[in-house]
């Protein structure tokens, strides 16, 4: 904060330093010429035109950072119920009983995470129809590749929650590891803006 407003006095200090010039060159300047300069600059009026790429002038910061939201959920809830699903498995025996069958341990896991990657792709779809669609957020783009994006997006979290839960022994320690994983993707999601952090 006292950086900006450091910023914003220097700005004004240069603003004048060069005004103070400009009269003094226009001092300078034949009686003729500084009536032109004086007419030039009398006739031009600056006029703002603000113009939006996302909403308008009435748009809030909640609206700005709520398809932000969006994928943030996604890859939160798909991470947690992958990663707690699988502990589930393994703390009640029943990955034992798989492991003791002739299925091989890739096939163990493509089957969990098929079966795990069909849910998180309707929970997806459920959170991008809700925040489009009940919400009525605006989307700027092709809503096909929101979809898409945030499909990508559970998978990783997906294949993320599989890997992670492989640590862990009980639902207590997965929650331990949700900042480890989830708080990084707080700061890279966009809400927190990565050039205002310290170096």
């Amino acid at each position: 904060m006292t950086k900006q407003a450091f910023q914003v006095a220097l700005q004004k200090s240069k603003a004048h330093q060069l005004a103070a010039t400009m009269q003094r060159l226009v001092a300078m300047l034949p009686t003729t010429a500084q009536d032109q300069f004086n007419q030039g600059t009398a006739s031009t009026t600056t006029h703002i035109k603000s113009t939006y790429r996302y909403g308008d002038s009435s748009t809030g910061y909640f609206t700005k950072i709520l398809p932000i939201f969006m994928g943030f959920f996604v890859f939160f809830f798909v991470f947690l119920i992958s990663g707690i699903g699988l502990l589930r498995e393994r703390s009640s025996g029943t990955l034992d009983r798989l492991l003791a069958t002739p299925v091989r341990r890739g096939e163990i896991v493509t089957g969990y995470m098929v079966s795990y990657g069909v849910v998180a792709i309707v929970q997806t779809l459920l959170i991008v129809i809700t925040t489009v669609w009940l919400l009525k957020v605006q989307i700027v783009g092709d809503l096909a590749l929101v979809f898409l994006i945030n499909i990508l997006l559970a998978l990783a979290a997906l294949a993320m929650g599989i890997f992670i839960s492989t640590f862990a022994s009980s639902e207590f320690q997965m929650m331990q590891f949700v900042p480890i994983v989830v708080m990084p993707q707080v700061f890279f999601s966009g809400i927190v803006p990565l050039d205002a952090l310290p170096n």
